[in-house]
């Protein structure tokens, strides 16, 4: 039985890393814009720049295909293989790391945010994306960089649910996956999170 766990476990999570290390984003982008995606915005192969090269349309069809390749491989290993506690961490962080070191860009993979919500849902069904859709929302409302939004969000959707359910898997897997943000938005780390306008106005 172990055997045969640590074999779909494997399986699985090869499964979830190719799925995540294909750049649907950055190759939609790249079709319908005919822009290298990199070349805009923070240079990240991800929906943001897909939204600035070409419109919230485009980016919006661009951050469905990144999450749908997180969501949908955790889904079978959760769903119908039935994984369960470490081996299904191992397997929803597998699309992430498969995004954000993808080997078709030579390692140099997006920021994961898009994926992340996909492996939220496969894990939460509608909890995680939307509480850190709302979280993400009001966060990149306040502060000025990227990465500490992302971050305090991340951080506050930890916190929901050390408060509410403390599973281990989704715990495990947040915590993985803020770390990673952490490092690929490292270089906003190197600063202060800034706050927006209408909050300096607020607090004069």
């Amino acid at each position: 039985m172990a055997n045969e766990v640590a074999l779909q476990t494997l399986v699985w999570a090869v499964i979830g890393f190719v799925s995540g290390s294909l750049m649907l984003a950055y190759w939609f982008g790249r079709a319908v814009t005919r822009v290298d995606v990199r070349t805009v915005g923070d240079g990240n192969p991800g929906a943001a720049n897909v939204i600035k090269a070409g419109g919230f349309g485009a980016g919006f069809v661009a951050m469905l295909l990144d999450a749908f390749k997180g969501a949908i491989p955790v889904s079978i290993a959760k769903y119908v293989v039935g994984l369960t506690g470490v081996p299904l961490v191992i397997v929803a962080l597998a699309p992430i790391f498969g995004h954000a070191y993808s080997p078709f860009l030579r390692g140099r993979g997006g920021k994961a945010v898009a994926v992340s919500f996909g492996v939220w849902t496969a894990l939460t069904i509608w909890e995680a994306p939307s509480f850190g859709g709302i979280l993400l929302g009001v966060w990149f409302s306040v502060v000025v960089r990227s990465g500490w939004a992302v971050l305090l969000a991340l951080l506050c959707l930890i916190a929901y649910y050390l408060i509410t359910r403390p599973d281990p898997v989704i715990l495990a897997v947040l915590a993985i996956n803020a770390a990673l943000l952490v490092w690929k938005y490292r270089a906003d780390f190197r600063h202060a999170p800034g706050l927006r306008g209408w909050v300096l106005k607020h607090l004069r």
